[in-house]
């Protein structure tokens, strides 16, 4: 499937302009959602797609505030966490209210300089509030209503590139990628 950010991106442009932090909810957002379960000691299996990581670490090296903020806790989820280096990291509550006030108090960040993309019903408080909100096409109907933008990408599989590269395009970043020298 190909995807014109541009296209995309266009009408959402002067509220895309204003974002200077992005939260992802991580199961069925950074992950398909799907858990394996092989028992206590294990724990879950999560997939995540090198795409959405590669994306939230350009947005880091940007200079943009990064964040998950997940019900669930393992880890596998904590590790690949850190390997991106997302700094912020609010992981196994619901509620998700208190760590969005967290890290707008936090990084002196108005409502309308925050992205948050979720696709649980406990995630709507989040979504209205937050200055730009995306979810997948999987969310229900209540969640895709409370959202600016239903990504095309499906969940676990570049959903949240997808959103970032919308930024990237309004804002013009472009990754620091080194060339050859002659």
């Amino acid at each position: 499937m190909i995807i014109d950010i541009e296209q995309l991106a266009k009408p959402h442009a002067e509220k895309l302009a204003k974002i200077k932090a992005v939260l992802f909810d991580v199961d069925g957002i950074l992950t398909d959602g799907l858990v394996q379960w092989q028992g206590k000691e294990i724990g879950f299996n999560r997939s995540f797609h090198v795409r959405d990581g590669y994306g939230l670490r350009v947005m880091i090296r940007a200079g943009f505030h990064v964040a998950v903020i997940s019900g669930g806790k393992s880890k596998g989820l904590e590790e690949r966490m850190n390997q991106l280096g997302v700094p912020d990291q609010y992981l196994g509550n619901e509620d998700k209210r208190k760590a969005y006030l967290e890290l707008k108090e936090k990084y002196n960040l108005t409502d309308d300089q925050i992205l948050y993309m979720g696709d649980e019903q406990f995630d709507i408080p989040l979504l209205k509030r937050a200055g730009f909100s995306a979810t997948v096409e999987v969310a229900n109907k209540e969640v895709r209503d409370a959202c600016d933008y239903v990504a095309k990408t499906p969940a676990g599989r570049g959903c949240a590139r997808e959103v970032i590269d919308m930024i990237r395009h309004v804002q013009n970043i472009v990754p620091d990628v080194p060339d050859f020298e002659d």
